[in-house]
């Protein structure tokens, strides 16, 4: 056995386990679910173009073997438009942060050719579904085609800052937001998550965590985020004012601007929702 490369079966286990731990979760299923869940099963036949974390240009990996895919890399989706497969310990995080449970209804924006929407739909299982949202016509193909085994998974090829998103326990964003569309706030159900890459300004990106309750959106900010923008979500925002990133950053509530006219404590302010340094009432 000395001197030979572990198997296929032996890299992707071990993969999982970094991908638990980097989720931060006592969840047991998320080792399991990221065991079974082939990343290679997402893409056409490599070699790949990769990129390495903190990296800004691609490199092939030398052949088509999958381990080649079981790093914490980005792998490209379209490297002309920038599009990737994100970092697996990134999501890792996100999935710990919102914590899907069985039953839930999640609404996954920027679902790519499905590989994480394939790992969030096996943790709503049983009795819980997924909508995946994808812009990119042919992107959307390929994931309709790689999730066809995930009976509980539904493919919406749109754009999903103007199409009406289901009644959701989670949205799950994976493009730049400059401001959240005020239809997805209220597509959360109560006790709903929504995380997103909160882009306010060129040199801000952060995750943002919004949990829903009686009384308001609860913002908590969690690790840097870079994503390309999201179409409809991420341009100059009708109504929006100069932001301070510093303000950005004491962001603790989202509110709805029909609700309540902004005050003394908004840190952004757009023409349907502004932050707000203040949490939501208890």
């Amino acid at each position: 056995m000395d001197g030979q490369r572990a198997g296929l079966d032996e890299i992707r286990g071990f993969h999982a386990k970094l991908m638990a731990d980097a989720s931060r979760s006592r969840d047991p299923r998320l080792e399991r679910i990221f065991e079974l869940v082939p990343r290679e099963a997402f893409f056409p036949p490599g070699p790949w173009k990769i990129q390495l974390a903190g990296s800004q240009s691609y490199l092939e990996t030398p052949s088509g073997d999958p381990a080649y895919l079981y790093q914490n890399t980005l792998v490209a989706l379209d490297a002309d438009k920038g599009i990737n497969n994100g970092t697996p310990f990134f999501h890792a995080a996100w999935i710990g942060a919102i914590a899907p449970q069985p039953g839930e209804t999640i609404a996954h924006i920027g679902a790519g050719t499905g590989y994480y929407s394939a790992i969030l739909s096996m943790l709503v299982l049983e009795g819980g579904c997924l909508n995946a949202f994808e812009i990119e016509e042919e992107l959307a193909a390929a994931a309709r085609h790689n999730l066809a085994p995930f009976e509980n998974v539904s493919v919406i090829a749109g754009n999903a800052a103007l199409l009406p998103l289901p009644p959701s326990d989670l949205i799950y964003v994976n493009a730049g937001v400059r401001a959240p569309p005020l239809q997805w706030l209220q597509a959360l159900r109560l006790g709903g998550r929504m995380i997103f890459p909160w882009r306010p300004s060129e040199t801000v990106g952060m995750s943002a965590l919004v949990t829903r309750s009686a009384l308001g959106f609860e913002l908590k900010l969690l690790m840097p985020a870079w994503f390309i923008p999201c179409i409809g979500a991420s341009e100059g925002v009708a109504g929006s004012t100069p932001l301070d990133p510093n303000a950005a950053r004491r962001s603790r509530s989202i509110r709805l601007t029909a609700e309540q006219v902004p005050d003394q404590t908004a840190t952004a302010v757009y023409q349907d929702i502004w932050f707000s340094s203040a949490s939501p009432p208890k």
